[in-house]
């Protein structure tokens, strides 16, 4: 299963994210980001080319060596200085009140302890810094999200521990987030896989 997780399944999540209605999402939810920023699941560096040049520094968190080769070219294009730094958003090694925002897409879905992770955004973001985040999660509608729980075990088998009902909304309230902005939608694709939440928060 190692193999599949680090150096296969990074190839499979590169090719499915880059579908052009993940393309505008990221700009419309990432894309205001600015100053010393912190990526949370970084991966294969789709996020770079929608953020813009107020970013100062990115500081990329990323487990797959496979994901961070796959970036080279992004991390080459942009605008500004990317460092991989760390590999687990659990223990992110950054200063206290480090960075002036976070942001996430598709990523609080598979870290292993989200809560902990949650908890170490707050500890590097300096106050008042924001949180933007754009993930799938559990649906709205009750038909869905019971499928969801039904498939969640092989999901996360199949996905490198990616669950289907995750809610970033309740977690970011539970780890101390006040949520500025919330928006539920979907975009083609799977409805079990494709209900998404995008928005923003703070501390």
């Amino acid at each position: 299963m190692a193999l599949w997780k680090d150096r296969i399944l990074p190839y499979f999540v590169h090719a499915a994210l880059r579908a052009r209605e993940f393309e505008e999402v990221r700009s419309q939810y990432l894309g205001g980001a600015e100053g010393e920023v912190l990526e949370i699941g970084f991966g294969s560096g789709l996020n770079v080319p929608h953020l813009s040049p107020r970013v100062r520094k990115l500081y990329a968190v990323e487990p797959a060596d496979a994901a961070w080769r796959i970036a080279r070219d992004a991390v080459r294009e942009a605008p500004f200085p990317v460092e991989r730094t760390g590999r687990t958003a659990e223990a992110i090694p950054l200063p206290d009140s480090s960075v002036d925002e976070v942001i996430s897409s598709f990523s609080l879905c598979t870290i292993p302890d989200v809560e902990k992770a949650l908890a170490e955004v707050r500890r590097v973001i300096r106050p008042g810094g924001t949180f933007r985040f754009v993930e799938h999660g559990r649906s709205d509608d009750p038909r869905i999200s019971r499928w969801q729980d039904r498939l969640d075990p092989i999901q996360r088998r199949l996905a490198g521990g990616c669950h289907l009902n995750r809610e970033p909304d309740r977690l970011l309230r539970e780890a101390g987030f006040r949520i500025e902005r919330l928006d539920r939608f979907g975009v083609p694709g799977p409805r079990v896989i494709m209900s998404l939440y995008g928005g923003s928060a703070t501390i």
